[in-house]
């Protein structure tokens, strides 16, 4: 049985989201799950839920917790007790195969970098954002917001991670992989998106050359790499965006319906729509290049989505996919001496 340990201070709504959602995965994901925090709070908790007690559910203390206000370096060195650096360290020490945070992000991805290490070949580690598309499939945006300052270099390294990402968990044969521009020729875009478009051109995947901000939901393109800043901008934006949809479209709804069973059918659909636009669905954004497994959570992520962030960092173990980048860029590093 997989072990996955969950960061049980980080968000929001910490630790009754974190708590519940270990409940749902470790009863339904066949999953071991390690509840890391404060060990009164987490216990209050789980005794709010009947029949915890026959699951395969730990705690592991931390007297400390990193909250949204602290900066990524003060996490780091100042907390190091902390929540997010116990069950990081868990993961290290293989008492976990993987760790779940839905805390500040800045120090979710200083501390797997310093306490779990980074993959061989890997300069910086990426976050990948996993959105929908209308053709019914994610796509993956990769970086969105771990690393503001990119190189062309790590651009490559993106795209080779998120392209073994995109074939492994989401089964496509041939990942199609964009750079995101502001016109689809080569010579469009800024310093960094020319330097790297020659590189991903060299590199043995589906590289299709540029793809604008209306292709991320078009379903033209399977991973979309970019710098973290272009990333979350676009991110946010898109949540954002899903929010305001929802809101119109739900008063418009309770507006414009004048019979019970179109009523009914309408609020079908909107349960449908709401579904497939729900962020909770993907659970969380996976840091690509670190050793073992991290989970980044949004920030109010609920019970749902703690529960399949679980369940994605146990795909991400049971598929090695870390291991995989490695000995790709391994090889992708061999091919080059050669040449």
């Amino acid at each position: 049985m997989l072990t996955i340990a969950v960061d049980a201070m980080g968000g929001d709504h910490a630790p009754k989201a974190e708590v519940e959602g270990a409940i749902r995965a470790a009863r339904n994901l066949g999953v071991k799950v390690i509840l890391v925090g404060q060990q009164d709070a987490v216990r209050r908790e789980l005794a709010e839920h009947d029949g915890h007690y026959d699951l395969p559910i730990e705690i592991v203390h931390a007297s400390e917790r990193v909250t949204m206000d602290d900066s990524a370096a003060r996490a780091v060195r100042a907390k190091r007790d902390s929540s997010m650096r116990v069950a990081s360290r868990l993961v290290r020490d293989g008492c976990a195969q993987g760790f779940v945070s839905a805390g500040n992000t800045g120090a979710v991805m200083a501390t797997a970098k310093m306490v779990q290490g980074v993959v061989p070949g890997v300069d910086r580690p990426a976050l990948v954002g996993i959105l929908p598309t209308v053709e019914g499939s994610p796509v993956l945006v990769v970086d969105v917001g771990a690393n503001v300052d990119c190189s062309p270099r790590m651009l490559a390294q993106f795209a080779v991670m998120a392209e073994i990402y995109s074939r492994t968990i989401l089964r496509r044969p041939k990942p199609r992989v964009g750079i995101l521009s502001i016109g689809e020729e080569e010579h469009k875009g800024n310093e960094l998106t020319r330097a790297a478009w020659p590189l991903l051109k060299q590199l043995n995947i589906n590289f299709i050359g540029n793809v604008e901000g209306r292709d991320i939901y078009g379903g033209k393109v399977d991973v979309i790499v970019c710098d973290g800043f272009i990333g979350n901008v676009a991110l946010k934006v898109s949540e954002g965006l899903v929010d305001m949809v929802k809101h119109v479209l739900q008063e418009s709804l309770e507006a414009t319906i004048a019979s019970k069973i179109g009523y009914v059918l309408s609020k079908t659909a909107y349960a449908d729509f709401r579904k497939r636009l729900d962020y909770s669905e993907y659970g969380g954004a996976p840091l690509l290049g670190v050793r073992g497994v991290c989970i980044i959570c949004h920030g109010r992520s609920n019970a749902n989505a703690i529960k399949n962030a679980i369940r994605v960092a146990k795909e991400f173990s049971e598929n090695r996919i870390n291991q995989r980048i490695e000995e790709e860029l391994r090889g992708k590093a061999r091919e080059q001496a050669g040449d």
